[in-house]
């Protein structure tokens, strides 16, 4: 069976200017990964990564470059505004800023009713009733229907962006770092309210993210993006158990720990130096001017050579499989074969 949402050499390009001359970069560059039905796929990465490029560029904000998009089997990427009405029902957006994204003119119960008006679903009363139910589902209830987002805290204001993409009831929810910013105790309610949300109503995430903890909470398997291209994709229990790409090793070792026996496992080396320019990334492996572990590599390859995502196992499952875009991880399989 397919999946639902099936990403393929995905490209986005933008154009700037730099040193007084325009030039077009890729903001993402080569990216591929599947969302199966009912699970969540978390993507991760440092600011700069391309993470909410991606997202965008699903959901036609921004403009494939290069690459296929399918969702439940459609080609998304070529259709017309026309042709992606009715799969926008199908698939909604979380932002990461839920007083940006809500109209500060109009009530809570006007945003949530306006989706359903536009897809010209229901009549009025059935409107106001729907909208009531997916405000209860949220934890909220209808003394909240009149009121404006300026009367609300962020942590509510979140919880009403979700509704507002729930109430066309679709299958994939794209969450563009929704709790990011929030204190963390909120954080970790809006956390469970979406994996009670998963549970109940049966949709599957793309949850975008730059805190490992979160994502380790919520998602399945984990995409890890390094300068617009993805170094490692595991299941959970592999990525965080035995993290392979340094990338991935030096995010882990930067999330602290309240757990001791954390400290008694290998010792992981925290990333030195800042994230590359995707306005010109460097050559060969895009992590190899901040990697503990190049000179571990023979013949320079990674300066001069780039690494491709390792296929995953004949016998992989949703629930155990990696792929890694590491020439040390090449080496090692290489030398155990020998």
């Amino acid at each position: 069976m397919s999946a639902l949402l099936e990403v393929r050499g995905l490209v986005t390009r933008y154009r700037a200017r730099t040193r007084g001359r325009a030039i077009t970069f890729a903001a993402v560059d080569g990216v591929s990964f599947d969302v199966e039905r009912g699970r969540a796929l978390g993507l991760v990465g440092e600011s700069g990564s391309g993470k909410s490029t991606v997202a965008r560029t699903i959901v036609g904000l921004e403009r494939a470059a290069v690459g296929s998009v399918k969702f439940g089997g459609v080609e998304l990427t070529s259709l017309s505004s026309r042709a992606w009405r009715p799969h926008r029902r199908r698939i909604q957006l979380v932002f990461q800023d839920p007083y940006a994204s809500l109209d500060p003119r109009q009530t809570i119960g006007s945003a949530l009713v306006e989706p359903l008006v536009i897809h010209g679903l229901m009549r009025p009363r059935e409107r106001r009733i729907k909208a009531l139910a997916v405000l209860e589902s949220v934890g909220l209830d209808a003394r909240h229907f009149d009121c404006y987002p300026h009367e609300f805290s962020g942590g509510q204001r979140q919880r009403i962006g979700i509704a507002r993409a729930l109430v066309l009831e679709p299958e994939l929810l794209i969450c563009d770092e929704p709790v990011s910013a929030l204190d963390v105790s909120i954080q970790a309610q809006i956390v469970n309210l979406l994996g009670e949300l998963r549970a109940r109503l049966s949709l599957s995430y793309l949850f975008i993210a730059h805190d490992l903890a979160v994502v380790r909470h919520l998602c399945d398997e984990i995409a890890v993006m390094y300068l617009g291209r993805i170094v490692e994709h595991a299941s959970r229990e592999q990525l965080f158990g035995d993290p392979r790409h340094p990338y991935t090793q030096g995010l882990l070792a930067a999330v602290p720990s309240l757990d001791p026996g954390m400290e008694r496992g290998p010792r992981r080396t925290l990333i030195a130096g800042d994230p590359g320019s995707p306005l010109d990334p460097p050559s060969g492996c895009r992590f190899h001017p901040r990697c503990p572990h190049k000179s571990s590599v023979p013949n320079d390859r990674c300066r001069t050579e780039t690494p491709a995502l390792s296929p995953p196992c004949e016998d992989s499952i949703p629930e155990s499989f990696r792929r890694v875009a590491c020439h040390l991880e090449t080496t090692a399989i290489g030398a155990s074969k020998q």
